[in-house]
């Protein structure tokens, strides 16, 4: 009880920080949130895998780190304490 298993919707990757993003308008629940551009990468940490992605992160990632991200909606919702966000994408870990 308590953990649930991940679906072919929840999805981790890989990714590398290669800038932010700044709006002047943008859905209200993301008030307050850092938005970065990311590049996900293969398993191998080093090759591109698609186009960059918007993600918010709750982890004070910075350009040039890799970082974990996920396509989880439950994370993006406790992330953001609401129940209804576009937010797909998050960071949920800073690489050492």
């Amino acid at each position: 009880m308590g953990l649930e298993r991940p679906t072919d919707r929840d999805h981790m990757q890989l990714g590398l920080v290669i800038g932010t993003a700044n709006a002047t308008v943008k859905h209200p629940t993301l008030k307050g949130c850092k938005l970065l551009l990311v590049q996900p990468r293969l398993a191998d940490g080093k090759t591109p895998d698609g186009e960059p992605l918007l993600v918010v992160d709750g982890h004070g990632a910075g350009r040039g780190d890799t970082v974990l991200i996920t396509s989880d909606g439950r994370r993006a919702r406790e992330l953001l304490k609401t129940e209804a966000t576009p937010v797909r994408w998050t960071v949920i870990g800073i690489r050492d």
